[in-house]
């Protein structure tokens, strides 16, 4: 069987967005200044330093997490495509802005903890790119994007996780925004949004074979 001719221009835009990805993520980790001690510094002072820090590790170690999440989400439909489509790219490039914007806004809520503003603009930063790559998902896993050879059920999760990272993102921007010290902690319902949504998924599945079955 002869091998599935490669479209260039789409695989243009996967190799551009993939850099995109890289570059943000590696930047997620230069605003973390290492400690400025005199050589006369003890341990303790070192580890005291170290620790200042503390809200800068957990802001790189968050959004590195969620970067990858974002990058995994944008492999798995772009790995269901075999056209290219002009609209997406729009959509696509809105993604990109929104991820290169959060080594700021990690920089911005990682010194400004428990602030409502900077956990206003993190969370709607993420917000937006959860919004832009739930579009660029839906272009991408549809035709003339889709390959005709994609599963239903691997279309149906892709997009299931993308819809996880709206609702995720969407949780902690409301709470940022009610609340002004938790606002940042609504990410953690990401898990619980991915389970609820798998659940529903399965039990929709369940309802629609005996239908099936019935024809």
């Amino acid at each position: 069987m002869a091998d599935r001719k490669t479209d260039h221009t789409l695989e243009r835009l996967v190799f551009f967005s993939d850099a995109v990805f890289a570059i943000a993520i590696t930047l997620l980790v230069i605003d973390i200044h290492a400690p400025d001690l005199p050589r006369t510094a003890s341990d303790a002072d070192h580890w005291a330093a170290l620790a200042h820090l503390g809200s800068s590790f957990a802001g790189y170690i968050i959004s590195f997490a969620l970067v990858g999440a974002f990058w995994m989400s944008h492999h798995r439909y772009f790995a269901l495509t075999a056209h290219y489509r002009p609209r997406i790219l729009p959509w696509n490039m809105g993604l990109l802005a929104t991820i290169a914007f959060m080594p700021f806004t990690t920089a911005y809520l990682s010194a400004n903890m428990d602030q409502r503003v900077p956990a206003l603009v993190y969370c709607g930063a993420l917000f937006a790119a959860a919004s832009f790559n739930m579009v660029v998902s839906l272009i991408a896993t549809a035709p003339p994007m889709v390959d005709e050879a994609a599963s239903s059920e691997d279309i149906r999760n892709v997009r299931v996780r993308g819809l996880t990272l709206v609702l995720g993102s969407a949780t902690a921007f409301l709470l940022a925004l009610l609340f002004r010290d938790v606002g940042q902690y609504g990410l953690l319902s990401l898990p619980f949004f991915r389970i609820l949504l798998a659940r529903i998924a399965r039990a929709r599945r369940g309802r629609e074979a005996p239908a099936t079955q019935g024809y």
